[in-house]
């Protein structure tokens, strides 16, 4: 291929011949749709890890106004934090070829001279900097963490929270400019009228998509279009199935398998972080050395897996949720109510139990220590699960014991349980 001559500021320097406003602008529509609803299911998913729980779940200092929508995270329904994420991250991957499409198609008015025309044109260049950037700072890092690629220095929940923040003041300062041409465009479109050619010729003026002289054409634009919605409907059908039950999880090839391979029988499920990997010595959890620690108002009650045993046993059907976006199916656990164990604590009425800091004997990674609100404690499916699927908990399902919550993030779900403390937070 011949060099352009012409430098990129040069409207001639594009010559592709699928740029134009009109695609663009179903890019953008799609986009608009697509990432409103990103950001209402992601700020959904930071809330439900209870960051107001300071400091123990709360990975985001200095939030301030930031968290004003924050609230207690229902139980009910049970499957809530599976669908929430589920939707969050199978979208945002479907999205990656439109994100890049519509990148792509607006990349000449980057390099537009000049740079700053006016004060408006350059709070409009500014806002565009912190969209396109905070745009692929969000889907990057999402990525990666859903591939358990941790590369980014930080933590990935104030990473992605300040990103969100960032990203969506510029995009509703982009939307508010753009969206009365993008529509105008649409409807000219759809309707293939000749009236207000001039506006959309007067935009392009302005900075120009269409290239002026553009090589021969190999696609169409309606072929574009459907070559990027192929490209969106194949990441969904390789990644949605992480958030289903059945055969349709063995079509997930993109997404996150976790640890080991679980095998079947009762703990054939979706192990995430193993034993071994969290540091979880085999010797401190034998039946002779581990201990239950529960403290409360009243004192402290150490209490051996024979000795949760014989206290009155309690079973929830519910699933694990990660916010990776896998998922298993409802599984049967059987164990002592998170409540009951207050109550021996000083708590004796369930409806008014209060948060509890939960600790396990994991010695790496994050969440060793996890924190419940009240309503999680209080309501009666919440457990601290003994056995699943009629058996005992396997060493990487969290023997001894591990917590489950309905409705809450698998990371709080927390595995290999050494002591409650129970008290306000």
């Amino acid at each position: 291929m011949a060099r352009s001559p012409f430098p990129p500021s040069n409207p001639a320097f594009w010559r592709s011949p699928v740029r134009g406003t009109r695609f663009t602008a179903v890019l953008g529509v799609v986009l608009l749709a697509g990432i409103s609803v990103l950001l209402l299911t992601g700020l959904l998913s930071y809330a439900a890890y209870n960051p107001n729980l300071s400091p123990v779940n709360d990975k985001t200092p200095d939030k301030g106004l930031l968290g004003f929508y924050l609230f207690s995270w229902p139980t009910s329904p049970h499957w809530l934090y599976r669908l929430n994420q589920g939707v969050h991250v199978t979208l945002g991957i479907t999205l990656v070829p439109v994100l890049l499409a519509k990148l792509w198609s607006v990349i000449p008015r980057l390099f537009a001279l000049p740079p700053v025309r006016s004060l408006a044109h350059a709070l409009e260049r500014l806002s565009l900097l912190l969209l396109v950037g905070g745009a692929l700072f969000e889907f990057v890092t999402g990525v990666l963490n859903v591939q358990l690629d941790y590369v980014f220095p930080g933590s990935f929940y104030p990473l992605h929270f300040y990103g969100a923040w960032v990203f969506l003041s510029a995009f509703l300062a982009h939307v508010a400019l753009k969206l009365p041409l993008a529509l105008r465009n649409l409807r000219r479109m759809r309707e293939g009228a000749a009236e207000g050619e001039d506006a959309a010729e007067a935009a392009e003026a302005e900075a120009p998509l269409v290239a002026p002289a553009p090589d021969p054409a190999t696609v169409s634009r309606r072929g574009a279009l459907w070559f990027v919605g192929g490209g969106s409907a194949l990441l969904f059908v390789t990644s949605a199935g992480r958030s289903f039950d059945g055969p349709l999880r063995q079509t997930a090839l993109l997404a996150p398998h976790g640890g080991p391979e679980p095998g079947g029988g009762p703990g054939g499920f979706q192990i995430n972080k193993t034993a071994a990997s969290r540091g979880v010595r085999p010797a401190e959890t034998t039946e002779d050395a581990w201990r239950l620690v529960v403290t409360g108002p009243t004192g402290t009650v150490r209490l051996a897996r024979a000795d949760l045993l014989r206290l009155p046993l309690h079973s929830s059907s519910l699933p694990i949720a990660c916010v990776e976006g896998w998922s298993t199916s409802d599984q049967w656990w059987r164990g002592v109510r998170l409540r009951d164990l207050a109550a021996l604590v000083g708590y004796d009425d369930p409806d008014r139990a209060p948060d509890v800091l939960v600790e396990s004997l994991q010695r790496t990674g994050a969440f060793r220590k996890a924190a419940l609100r009240a309503n999680q404690v209080r309501d009666g499916r919440s457990l601290l699960a003994l056995d699943v699927n009629g058996e005992p908990l396997t060493p990487d399902h969290g023997f001894p014991a591990r917590i489950i919550v309905p409705a809450a993030p698998g990371v709080l779900n927390t595995k290999w349980v050494g002591r409650l403390e129970f008290g306000d937070l």
